[in-house]
């Protein structure tokens, strides 16, 4: 019998096909007047903004479209001081994880002031944040339901995340539909990133039965629609799949957190730019390969959420299938098979390490993990060490 074990989710979220015309609605109830919409460029070039604008023409609106992959401090001063200047009342966020994130820093700085780098942690601030409005245009992240932000300091080129409950949005409207323009190389990097999510949470020492059968759930969807998504990414039905695939690991990580992939993965992108899904999706054979002795039962559940045949296998065997499956899938869908082609070497080994280190999510992996264990996943991501 597990010991007492806790759920939480405070985001209000409304999901549905054509579900962005909700955002008039929460407009409307709430009397907002003003609000800043935080974006990246390549989001307000395309119709998806369009689509947004017109359920909020009724109302002042400016737009900042400066996110950047693995945001930055001085995207979040950038688009603060916007805010500021026009006095909004309220945020909208629509994009990738990297405009939710940005989004959610300045909706905490603009009610408790001070500076993002000094809320690194959990509960750092005290005060709720501006009100927020999440709009997700990747099946991925899942920062429009988490209490995180991850926000990238360029001048240490360290990754730092902020947590805490008052730092979820509070609404989420998630419309699979704004997904279907995603390019391939994006739908599978995100994509890998929620698959990710599901099987971290899944093997957390912090899972209970909730989050399991959440990130099981996730796992099952992902697994099996993540390929026809990127080769055939116009079909509703499988952006659909991917959608809720994507909010159910979002659900269960966010009260499990996650494991090593994800704490190796930040000092990946903050150092060589890597995009985080991308980073994700090569860390992890490697992480759950790692982890397999540990709990090789929560492994073989995986292998069988992912169809594979496991009939007359021993346990570990059946784990083993769990590495081989989330392998195939990426080079299915073109995720490179280690960090080469991101020029990633063994120059910043150790400040790699030593930053992977600081994250809260190796305490919860499923396999303790020490100094040298992660030099041994790095290398062999990088294409080293056997």
């Amino acid at each position: 019998m597990d010991s007492l074990k806790y759920f939480k989710t405070t985001t209000q979220i409304a999901y549905g096909i054509n579900g962005l015309k909700e955002v008039k609605t929460i407009i409307d109830e709430q009397q907002f007047q003003k609000v800043l919409i935080v974006t990246d460029k390549g989001i307000s070039e395309t119709g998806i903004i369009d689509s947004l604008l017109t359920h909020v023409k009724h109302i002042e609106y400016e737009i900042y479209n400066g996110c950047q992959p693995n945001p930055t401090v001085a995207n979040c001063y950038e688009a603060l001081n916007q805010l500021k200047e026009m006095e909004a009342e309220a945020i909208i966020a629509i994009g990738g994880g990297s405009s939710l994130d940005v989004a959610k820093a300045i909706a905490l700085l603009a009610t408790n002031g001070g500076k993002i780098e000094s809320y690194e942690g959990i509960d750092t601030f005290s005060k709720d944040l501006l009100p927020l409005i999440a709009i997700p245009t990747t099946a991925g992240t899942a920062s429009e339901i988490t209490n995180f932000t991850v926000i990238t300091d360029e001048e240490r080129e360290y990754k730092f995340t902020i947590g805490g409950v008052r730092l979820a949005p509070k609404w989420a409207v998630i419309d699979p539909v704004v997904t279907l323009t995603l390019p391939p190389h994006i739908t599978a990097a995100t994509g890998l990133d929620a698959l990710v999510h599901a099987i971290e949470s899944y093997t957390s020492k912090m899972a209970n039965f909730i989050t399991k059968t959440l990130a099981r759930e996730a796992i099952r969807k992902i697994s099996s629609n993540l390929r026809q998504a990127v080769h055939n990414g116009n079909t509703l039905k499988y952006r659909d799949e991917m959608m809720m695939g994507s909010l159910l690991a979002g659900l269960a990580f966010n009260n499990t957190r996650l494991g090593n992939c994800h704490a190796l993965s930040h000092p990946v992108s903050a150092i060589y730019h890597v995009p985080h899904g991308v980073a994700n999706a090569i860390l992890i054979p490697h992480v759950m390969k790692f982890n397999v002795p540990a709990v090789p039962e929560l492994y073989a559940d995986i292998a069988e959420d992912m169809g594979e045949i496991l009939e007359n296998l021993t346990l570990m065997e059946k784990a083993e299938k769990a590495v081989e499956a989330v392998s195939k899938l990426a080079q299915d869908i073109g995720i490179p098979t280690d960090f080469r082609s991101y020029n990633v070497d063994d120059s910043q080994l150790d400040k790699m390490t030593e930053d992977a280190l600081l994250s809260g999510n190796i305490a919860v992996n499923p396999r303790v993990t020490k100094h040298d264990d992660v030099i041994y996943l790095y290398k062999q991501a990088i294409g080293g060490e056997q």
